[in-house]
């Protein structure tokens, strides 16, 4: 049983709502009354993220119009490029375990197709052009298809790989690379697998 006090007080109420706020019907107002919770979802602003622009490099044809890899004839000295080989000879002696006279030479030519031989010196021994036939340089700079080699007479030499074969030295042991099967950019030949063949052709 509610009091009477009681019931003046909601009677009070409803009647200030129904002034106060007209429009309300009177289910909303028992709403009120009932002290229910309205629950408010936040909702978290969605930042807009702009796409990140990675840098992007030259292309095949921009490095060729920039002559990007070539050489400059102030540049194209015998001596500038005998530090290089001496770096050659201890990353090779490094790469070898230090070229041993007891070294296991295949577990060397393993080792060797897929070395760096920039700054080794090659020597043409072979190919089916007999003008490149003697020439000696050091390596400095490998493509698919052609070494570049600069002579003791400070000339850039560019021989091609196919048809040819080429000596490495390397302290007491001479290793021979076949140009044919060296048809490979050096990063390239560094995680390709080769296979042993019987017979290896110009």
């Amino acid at each position: 049983m509610k009091s009477q006090h009681g019931k003046a007080a909601q009677q009070f109420t409803q009647a200030f709502l129904k002034s106060s706020i007209p429009r309300m019907s009177s289910d909303a107002i028992e709403d009120v009354l009932l002290h229910r919770a309205v629950v408010l979802r936040y909702t978290r602003v969605k930042k807009t993220r702009g796409k990140k622009t990675k840098a992007k490099g030259l292309n095949a044809k921009e490095r060729r119009e920039l002559k990007v890899f070539q050489l400059k004839p102030e540049h194209q000295k015998y001596e500038l490029f005998l530090p290089l080989h001496e770096l050659w000879k201890q990353y090779v002696a490094d790469l070898c375990n230090g070229l041993k006279p007891e070294s296991n030479p295949q577990m060397i030519q393993q080792k060797l197709l897929k070395a760096d031989f920039h700054g080794a010196v090659l020597t043409v021994v072979r190919s089916k052009c007999p003008s490149y036939v003697g020439t000696t340089g050091i390596l400095v700079q490998e493509l698919k298809h052609v070494f570049k080699i600069i002579t003791k007479e400070d000339r850039l030499k560019t021989i091609p790989k196919r048809n040819s074969v080429f000596s490495v030295e390397m302290g007491d042991f001479i290793t021979h690379i076949y140009g044919s099967r060296f048809e490979l950019r050096s990063s390239e030949r560094s995680a390709k697998k080769f296979k042993v063949k019987g017979t290896i052709d110009l």
